[in-house]
């Protein structure tokens, strides 16, 4: 919020005046209404390990981080080139593998990662995208200059913990909001939902959507919860979940009903008993092949990890000259791959 000279940034200098009139004591108190909300709320997360127990609140910092408008459409438009580069990417190494066939980067680093997945090798997903929701970290350094830290593009969390903070921010400190015209957040659950109804398979005019998660005990199950209840579609556990000649059924009180679309919270070895790992009790039997026939959508898609791989994260801005031809927007943390001697 301050410059080197203690004086405000200029996105924050009426903030920090509105601040400054409720004075420190003030703003404890309502930090402390803060806390309350999100216990009273749930709006919890688990760390594993923790002697003093696993469920804690959410972090919240009363004071609020700015982004001005030219900045923020800076970011959105670095951060959708990264996607579009970082989709193309999955799209070619799991079909032509073009950019490893014409050596634009280490065909050893991508099919040697254990996050590469040989069962969706030539699979046409739907309508080609592979990264439906990613969580890109970012770092800010002295100067205000935005990096990269790392690509989530395997079952990102925290966007329902974008809604509550705005939820509890707007009734602790409303006054903030009267004098910023701040971009709503409220939309992101209506046009998952909607985003996710449009993945369904052929044919299907009125989707099932369910959200799949591992049960009670992941630490992002408050997310899990608050987002199959705002979009309204079933939380389900692998166990809810059957398998029969390539289709994914829920068990329900009148039978079995086709599902058409998962929003699954399970990381790809977990996932399928059959094809990852074997002892997984959080999975479904045979949902790979339920998946390869083209019979349910799955979102994010099977085999991201190759891309969030922390070596081909330092190729990323490769990837976005070779399959967009621009110069990167956001640059990525300086990182250094040892795989290159000259890096070593």
């Amino acid at each position: 919020m301050l410059a080197a000279a203690g004086r405000p940034r200029p996105p924050y200098r009426r903030l920090y005046e509105q601040l400054n009139r409720l004075g420190p004591q003030e703003l404890q108190r309502r930090h402390g209404l803060a806390m309350e909300m999100f216990r009273n709320h749930g709006i919890t997360f688990a760390v594993y390990p923790d002697a003093q127990g696993t469920e804690k609140v959410f972090p919240f910092d009363v004071i609020p981080r700015v982004i001005g408008a030219r900045t923020w459409r800076r970011l959105e438009s670095g951060l959708k080139q990264r996607l579009r580069a970082l989709n193309l990417f999955l799209d070619d190494v799991y079909g032509r593998k073009l950019i490893l066939r014409q050596g634009g980067i280490s065909t050893e680093i991508v099919l040697s990662s254990s996050l590469y997945m040989r069962e969706v090798e030539g699979l046409a997903v739907p309508h080609g995208i592979h990264c439906h929701i990613a969580g890109i970290d970012l770092v800010r350094d002295g100067r205000g200059d935005f990096f990269v830290l790392e690509d989530n593009l395997r079952t990102p969390s925290g966007a329902s913990y974008v809604q509550a903070n705005r939820y509890v921010m707007k009734r602790i400190l409303p006054d903030l909001f009267a004098g910023y015209p701040v971009r709503p957040v409220e939309g992101y659950v209506h046009e998952l939902l909607r985003h996710l109804r449009w993945l369904a398979p052929s044919g299907v005019d009125d989707p099932t959507v369910v959200l799949l998660t591992p049960g009670i005990n992941n630490s992002a199950y408050y997310e899990h919860l608050y987002l199959a209840k705002q979009m309204g579609v079933e939380l389900v556990e692998g166990s809810d979940l059957v398998v029969d000649a390539d289709h994914v059924f829920m068990r329900t009180t009148r039978g079995l009903r086709p599902v058409h679309v998962i929003y699954r919270r399970i990381d790809d070895e977990w996932l399928d008993p059959i094809f990852g790992r074997q002892e997984s009790l959080v999975g479904v039997a045979g949902l790979v092949n339920a998946y390869r026939a083209g019979n349910v959508a799955i979102a994010n898609a099977l085999g991201n990890g190759v891309a969030d791989d922390k070596a081909v994260y330092t190729l990323v801005p490769k990837l976005v000259r070779y399959y967009l031809d621009e110069d990167p927007i956001l640059p990525n943390v300086e990182t250094y791959l040892c795989a290159i001697d000259s890096e070593r």
